[in-house]
Protein backbone atom coordinates (compact mmCIF):
# COMPACT_ATOMS: atom_id res chain seq x y z
CA UNK A 1 0.00 0.00 0.00
CA UNK A 2 0.98 3.18 -0.88
CA UNK A 3 0.75 6.78 1.64
CA UNK A 4 -1.44 9.00 0.66
CA UNK A 5 0.22 12.12 -2.03
CA UNK A 6 -2.65 14.85 -0.21
CA UNK A 7 -0.71 16.13 2.41
CA UNK A 8 -4.52 16.19 5.04
CA UNK A 9 -5.06 12.45 3.95
CA UNK A 10 -1.38 11.84 4.23
CA UNK A 11 -1.72 13.44 8.20
CA UNK A 12 -4.49 10.90 9.01
CA UNK A 13 -3.29 8.18 7.34
CA UNK A 14 0.72 8.79 9.09
CA UNK A 15 -1.55 9.24 12.82
CA UNK A 16 -3.77 6.15 12.20
CA UNK A 17 -0.53 3.77 11.34
CA UNK A 18 1.29 5.39 14.29
CA UNK A 19 -1.55 4.80 16.88
CA UNK A 20 -2.45 1.53 15.55
CA UNK A 21 0.94 0.06 14.42
CA UNK A 22 4.38 1.89 14.79
CA UNK A 23 6.02 2.41 17.61
CA UNK A 24 7.72 5.87 15.94
CA UNK A 25 8.12 7.66 12.75
CA UNK A 26 11.66 5.94 12.04
CA UNK A 27 9.58 2.47 12.12
CA UNK A 28 6.59 3.38 9.91
CA UNK A 29 8.96 4.94 7.73
CA UNK A 30 11.02 2.07 6.99
CA UNK A 31 8.07 0.06 6.61
CA UNK A 32 6.36 2.00 4.08
CA UNK A 33 10.15 2.34 2.42
CA UNK A 34 9.90 5.94 2.53
CA UNK A 35 12.03 8.96 3.73
CA UNK A 36 11.00 10.35 7.42
CA UNK A 37 12.09 13.43 6.19
CA UNK A 38 9.93 13.40 3.52
CA UNK A 39 7.14 12.83 5.58
CA UNK A 40 8.03 15.27 7.96
CA UNK A 41 8.18 18.51 4.94
CA UNK A 42 4.85 17.21 3.94
CA UNK A 43 3.44 17.54 6.72
CA UNK A 44 5.19 20.62 7.87
CA UNK A 45 4.09 22.37 4.71
CA UNK A 46 0.14 22.36 6.66
CA UNK A 47 1.50 22.96 9.88
CA UNK A 48 2.40 19.88 11.63
CA UNK A 49 5.13 18.60 13.33
CA UNK A 50 6.51 15.06 14.32
CA UNK A 51 5.45 14.91 18.71
CA UNK A 52 7.89 11.91 19.54
CA UNK A 53 6.46 11.68 22.92
CA UNK A 54 2.99 11.88 21.89
CA UNK A 55 3.76 9.44 18.62
CA UNK A 56 2.19 11.31 15.97
CA UNK A 57 1.59 14.70 14.16
CA UNK A 58 0.14 17.97 16.57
Amino acid sequence: MNMPKDPVMLLSFVNTQLRDHYCNLKELAAAYMVEEAEIVAKLKAINYRYDAEKNQFI
